[in-house]
């Protein structure tokens, strides 16, 4: 995403570039590719032969939106794009969460970090270590990132250098050490004066507020010292 003001658009047209029996590749296209923990896009595909589903997008240089067998469509094919806002709208919202969630724990349980995560639209979660969750730190956790997400904070997205990211956040703060060093310059999400500041490809809203009411799921011991905290948000339940 150039930016976040980008993960809110919702049509594009684009022109085919490649083809298979159940995919197509287009030669640009907004559709968000299963990675860094966040599920896909959903949405359609209209040209002048029809309108197809994509039920599924991967990749990265080459970008498979799959749209079933005998979809009809041919390298050159001019299309209109159109993602499903509700699902593209719910993992902005889920993945906002996750990096405000993230940024509490830290500073909150003694500097434990995220391990891992997985955002979808319905529900999502989060992998944190060293720690172990009582039932108390978990209605302090949820109790404060309501209260953040109250205050409106504003999320802004840029791009820093690695030593830039390092003079603000520890590096294990922001996951530097499972980065590829080849990677210099970093797509950075910040919400408001560095609540949190992370490396992320990943949709964002624009401010705090447009996530909603976070709600504790359950919360499961992964061995190791690693702990996965579910959530979902209101309006996002089913």
């Amino acid at each position: 995403m150039e930016s976040i003001d980008a993960c809110y658009l919702r049509d594009f047209t684009a022109e085919v570039t490649a083809v298979d029996d159940n995919s197509v590749v287009l030669d640009r296209t907004l559709f968000y590719p299963l990675g860094g923990g966040q599920n896909w896009d959903t949405g359609t595909l209209s040209w002048d032969g029809g309108k197809l589903a994509v039920s599924e997008v991967r990749g990265r240089a080459d970008v498979q939106h799959f749209v079933g067998e005998d979809h009809g469509l041919s390298i050159g094919d001019s299309i209109e794009g159109e993602i499903d806002w509700d699902r593209r709208h719910a993992h902005m919202r889920m993945h906002t969460a996750q990096h405000l969630v993230s940024g509490i724990v830290y500073e909150m349980y003694d500097g434990a970090r995220t391990v891992g995560n997985q955002i979808h639209s319905n529900r999502s979660r989060i992998d944190f270590n060293p720690i172990k969750f009582t039932e108390e730190m978990i209605e302090d956790l949820f109790h404060k990132a309501n209260e953040m997400v109250e205050s409106n904070l504003e999320v802004t997205d840029c791009i820093m250098t690695r030593d830039e990211i390092n003079a603000i956040m520890p590096p294990e703060r922001t996951n530097m050490d499972l980065l590829p060093i080849s990677v210099k310059q970093l797509r950075i999400i910040k919400i408001g004066n560095n609540v949190d500041l992370c490396p992320c490809a990943g949709t964002h809203v624009r401010a705090l507020g447009e996530i909603g009411e976070m709600e504790f799921l359950g919360r499961k011991n992964k061995g190791k010292g690693t702990t996965r905290v579910s959530y979902t948000l209101d309006g996002c339940e089913s």
